[in-house]
């Protein structure tokens, strides 16, 4: 493996990290104090990031996207990452690439004008009563004559009050299995304003101010056959195939804050004064900054490497599960650590490290909670012995 960078991916890092620099940070204080992300303010930076060849750059270059490598797309995601999400999220969105999925007909009606930046998507899966059990899922569809009927209810949903539809996963059948029956899970394509379908307001998040969940209803919905996203229940491979890297995603956007809050507890180390030094040369700040230093590289590692197996074909369920829970943990405790370096300045809102230490808990929950990705590293260990 080639440690270093080539000349494109500088140029992205530096290019991105610049956007974020002087388009997002100067609208964080903003967002975080009213928890809402004006529709002027989206348009404004989006029409920005486009021009600057930024949005939906996680796409292929074949739809208008930027056909970015995976290493390069999570150099790209980690300068994103180090700004509020609400801001990176929407204003420079990256839709899920689950659309490459969709028929001819169905990339023209939802893949292709999210990259434009005329519609947003959200991903529909989780519901009150089933998290990371999916096959636990009560939402469900039947069919009817040529039409499908949808009822049940999703909650967390992202971003679902700003997107013009939604990729539902419902159970529309069950199967026998060793471990007794499953449900079979089909996923569609519902847009809002549908008859049936409703979006209410979701809770409130201590992590990621202005970016909203949302409640999602079904009641009754009827969709017709070609609503589908890949095969009637075969939702759980079109979502193994498609969305695989999303913990890398999130391994990388964490890194960008963990080094963004590294960076304010090294200069402040290096400024403040007390007892007549720079409190860094005290070995209780200055050993917590090399311990700081030292997981951010390891976290850094290991989500780099699971990248490059990515686009060889040879990263494993482990890997990206490593690279997530590391760089999650690692965001946690250099913000947290940030945070007592600073003393009580760190909780105050002038600075991002609160902003930062409250953002980074929701990440070892979503996308696989911590201790799902321990079991899936441990359950890759234990099978070659039978485990």
């Amino acid at each position: 493996m080639d440690f270093g960078l080539t000349d494109e991916q500088r140029l992205i890092v530096e290019t991105t990290r610049a956007f974020v620099e002087n388009e997002l940070y100067p609208h964080e204080a903003e967002v975080e104090r009213s928890g809402h992300l004006r529709m002027d303010l989206i348009r404004e930076i989006q029409a920005k990031a486009i021009a600057a060849g930024l949005y939906a750059a996680n796409m292929p270059e074949e739809v208008g996207g930027a056909g970015l490598d995976t290493l390069t797309w999570l150099l790209y995601e980690r300068e994103l990452g180090r700004a509020n999400y609400a801001l990176h999220w929407t204003c420079v969105a990256r839709p899920s690439n689950i659309l490459l999925a969709g028929t001819p007909e169905q990339r023209e009606t939802y893949l292709l004008p999210c990259i434009r930046g005329e519609k947003w998507d959200c991903l529909a899966m989780t519901e009150p009563g089933a998290g990371s059990d999916l096959r636990g899922m009560k939402a469900s569809a039947r069919p009817d004559g040529g039409d499908w009927v949808l009822n049940g209810t999703k909650h967390f949903i992202s971003h679902a009050d700003l997107a013009d539809f939604a990729i539902v996963f419902v159970a529309t059948g069950e199967e026998d299995t060793p471990r007794g029956p499953k449900k079979r899970i089909t996923a569609f394509f519902v847009d809002k304003g549908t008859p049936g379908f409703t979006v209410r307001e979701g809770y409130r998040n201590v992590s990621h101010r202005g970016y909203t969940n949302a409640i999602l209803e079904f009641d009754d919905c009827r969709l017709p056959a070609s609503a589908i996203l890949g095969e009637v229940h075969k939702g759980f491979e079109v979502a193994n195939t498609w969305l695989g890297a999303t913990r890398l995603q999130v391994a990388a956007t964490c890194l960008g804050r963990a080094e963004r809050a590294l960076g304010h507890a090294i200069a402040y180390a290096a400024e403040r004064r007390q007892f007549g030094q720079a409190i860094g040369k005290f070995q209780g700040v200055s050993f917590k900054l090399a311990d700081m230093a030292m997981e951010l590289k390891a976290a850094e590692l290991l989500t780099w490497e699971a990248a490059w197996k990515f686009d060889r074909g040879t990263v494993t369920e482990a890997d990206m599960s490593m690279a997530k829970l590391k760089a999650t943990e690692v965001l946690a405790m250099i913000a947290d650590e940030a945070i007592q370096i600073h003393g009580g300045m760190g909780l105050m809102d002038e600075l991002p490290l609160e902003r930062i230490w409250r953002d980074a808990r929701v990440e070892r929950i979503w996308e696989g909670t911590s201790e799902i990705q321990r079991h899936i590293i441990s359950r890759e260990l234990l099978r070659p012995h039978g485990g």
